[in-house]
């Protein structure tokens, strides 16, 4: 299987990641046109499902490192197994609310204060299970961040007067955070993260465990997003009968958010060796910057705020990348 074997080359992944969880929410902006969140959403969930079958017969089972993906997932603890499932379980629950967020108040204002808070909550819990890294500059870092997220909910506020965002988004966007925080630590603790190439015996490679982590989030899904449809958070209810009266155009939309999304948590494992589970999610949680990018550059959510708005916007990137810079080199 492929391994990362430096710093260097886990940072870069790191970034990927980050790329990829800032971006996959713009397929969901793409869909709204014609399509609701929540059947949005089934399509995103098979398009990580089956990302993760193509990543695990591909990367997880070519080449002399380590072991391939079916005989370590046969190897597998039952209680590694259950760790890297709840996992997903945590992580469906909080990106679903996540998902209503955006719908209702936006890229730009739903990430920052969901992930961001995921992010800051999620260093510390990571860090408790695996102390990996420069302590003073992580959390210098991570600091940092939370200033970010800070001016964020502020600019958030004088938009939700000025173009409709809505607390409700905002009160959804925070509990996501708070949830998210908590799926990573579940699945880093059934791999081996300091031992990829000859894992210990009963425990999970990157890869088996993100199929696992995926078959979490896409069972779990039957419940927690039948309730979405059911009682939603915004508009009328809506059916099974509906999902599949969708064009193929608009389920290929949602899978391949589903994909993009999958690409960037993959990444992220494979990183972790090298990184610490602790510095890969932080680095990778720096999606809040980038899909923050897309909501004002692209989608123009806060056009028409005052200077002093977009001031305050400008001033959250700059933490971002100030906060981010630090926990990079607080890995190395």
């Amino acid at each position: 299987m492929f391994i990362v074997n430096s710093y260097a080359l886990a940072v870069a992944l790191c970034v990927v990641t980050m790329i990829c969880w800032g971006s996959w929410g713009n397929t969901q902006k793409l869909a709204a046109k014609s399509w609701r969140y929540e059947l949005y959403y089934w399509d995103y969930v098979v398009g990580i499902l089956l990302f993760s079958v193509f990543l695990c017969f591909t990367l997880g089972s070519f080449g002399q490192s380590g072991r391939s993906f079916l005989p370590d997932l046969m190897q597998l603890e039952g209680s590694k197994a259950a760790s890297a499932f709840t996992g997903g379980v945590i992580f469906n629950a909080s990106n679903i609310l996540l998902s209503a967020a955006v719908s209702i108040a936006g890229m730009s204002v739903a990430f920052p204060l969901g992930v961001g808070l995921a992010l800051v909550l999620g260093v510390f819990i990571n860090y408790a299970g695996e102390p990996k890294g420069d302590a003073a500059l992580l959390f210098t870092g991570v600091a940092l961040v939370t200033l970010a997220i800070v001016c964020n909910g502020i600019a958030a506020r004088r938009k939700g007067g000025k173009t409709g965002g809505t607390r409700k988004g905002i009160v959804l966007a925070v509990i996501a955070g708070v949830l998210m925080s908590f799926f990573y630590r579940f699945v880093a603790a059934a791999m081996d993260l300091e031992h990829f190439e000859n894992p210990t015996p009963g425990m999970a490679t990157p890869y088996s465990a993100f199929f696992i982590f995926s078959c979490g989030i896409f069972l779990s899904n039957f419940l927690f997003n039948t309730l979405a449809m059911r009682r939603p958070f915004a508009g009328e209810p809506v059916s099974y009968s509906e999902y599949f009266q969708g064009r193929p155009a608009t389920h290929l939309v949602g899978i391949l958010g589903g994909c993009i999304w999958g690409l960037g948590t993959a990444l992220s494992y494979l990183a972790a060796g090298k990184a610490g589970a602790a510095i890969s999610y932080a680095l990778g949680q720096g999606a809040p910057m980038i899909a923050a990018l897309w909501g004002v550059c692209v989608w123009k959510e806060f056009k028409g705020c005052p200077a002093s708005t977009m001031r305050l916007l400008v001033l959250m990137f700059v933490l971002f990348v100030a906060g981010l810079s630090l926990i990079t080199i607080a890995g190395a």
